[in-house]
C-alpha cells in the first residue's frame, strides 16, 4: 500500500511474537504452523554389536537381528546387513531408521551406477571412502547419522574391511568390532590374528560365532539369532537369520547382582 505516492512501513511487530504465543528467534511464527527444526539428540530404535573379519581370499561380516527400543527388546527380526553388489557389502549398528535412509541412498546409487553400463561398480573402498565424506557432512551440520558402519568386500583380488563412524572416523583394520563388541569381542580377535595372521574361510567364521555367542552372554542388547554376510571372489553372500546354541547351566551360580 502507499501513501501518497511512498510504501508505507510494515506493521512494528510483523515476524515478532504475538500476544499468548511462543515466539522463537529467527524462526517462522506459531501462526505459519511450522515447527522448530529438530536433530537427532538420541537414537530410537537401535542396533548393537557388527563384528568383522579379514581371511584368506575374502572378508566376513555378522551382526545380529535385535531392534532395541532403549532396554527394551522392541524387533528380533531385523536385518542390519546390506548387500550392495557383488564386490562389497556392509552392516551398522546404532539407529536403524539412520540406516535405512542410508539403504535408500546406495541402493539408489548402485542402480544409477548399473543404469550407465560402462562395466564399472562401486568398490569395497569407494563406499568407504563416499561414506567417510557422507558422515562427516552430516556431523558439520550438528545433525549427524547415528550409525558406526562397517564396510567389507573383495575387489580385484584383494580383501577390504573398513569402519566409519557417526563423526567421519575412518580407517582399515584386519579384524573391527562396533558398539559393546569393540570391548568385548575385538581382543579376542586381534588375539587370535597375532597368533596366526591368515586365517581360513572356516576359521574367521568360528571366531566369529566365538565372540558373537560371548556378546549374546555378556551384552544385554544383543540376541540369539544373527546374520552373517561373506564376500569372496565368487561373490557377496548374506546367511542366515542363524541361531547360536547357548548354555545357560552356570547361571544360578552367578550372585551378588540381584
Amino acid at each position: 500500500m502507499e501513501v501518497g505516492g511512498a510504501r508505507a512501513p510494515p506493521p512494528f511487530w510483523a515476524g515478532g511474537p504475538a500476544p499468548g504465543q511462543t515466539y522463537i528467534p529467527g524462526g517462522p511464527g506459531p501462526a505459519a504452523g511450522l515447527l522448530p527444526l529438530t536433530r537427532t539428540l538420541s537414537p530410537m530404535v537401535t542396533g548393537t554389536s557388527v563384528l568383522g573379519v579379514k581371511f584368506a581370499g575374502g572378508v566376513i561380516i555378522a551382526a545380529d537381528t535385535m531392534g532395541s527400543y532403549g532396554s527394551l527388546a522392541r524387533f528380533r527380526g531385523i536385518s542390519r546387513l546390506l548387500k550392495v553388489n557383488d564386490t562389497t557389502m556392509l552392516g551398522a549398528s546404532g539407529d536403524y531408521a539412520d540406516f535405512q535412509y542410508l539403504k535408500q541412498i546406495i541402493d539408489q546409487m548402485v542402480i544409477d551406477e548399473e543404469l550407465l553400463g560402462d562395466g564399472h561398480s562401486y568398490s569395497p573402498k569407494a563406499i568407504h571412502s563416499w561414506l567417510t565424506r557422507v558422515m562427516y557432512n552430516r556431523r558439520s551440520k550438528i545433525n549427524p547419522l547415528w550409525n558406526t558402519v562397517v564396510i567389507g568386500g573383495y575387489y580385484n583380488g584383494e580383501s577390504f574391511l573398513g569402519y566409519v563412524d557417526m563423526l567421519g572416523v575412518a580407517y582399515e583394520a584386519p579384524t573391527l568390532a562396533t558398539g559393546y563388541g569393540a570391548y568385548l569381542a575385538q581382543p579376542l580377535m586381534r588375539e587370535v590374528l597375532e597368533k596366526k595372521p591368515s586365517l581360513t574361510k572356516e576359521e574367521a567364521r568360528d571366531l566369529i560365532e566365538r565372540c558373537m555367542k560371548i556378546l549374546y552372554y555378556r551384552d544385554a542388547r544383543s540376541f540369539n539369532r544373527y546374520e552373517v554376510a561373506i564376500a569372496t571372489e565368487k561373490g557377496v553372500e548374506v546367511e542366515g537369520p542363524l541361531t547360536l546354541e547357548a548354555n545357560w547351566d552356570i547361571a544360578h551360580l552367578v550372585s551378588g547382582f540381584e
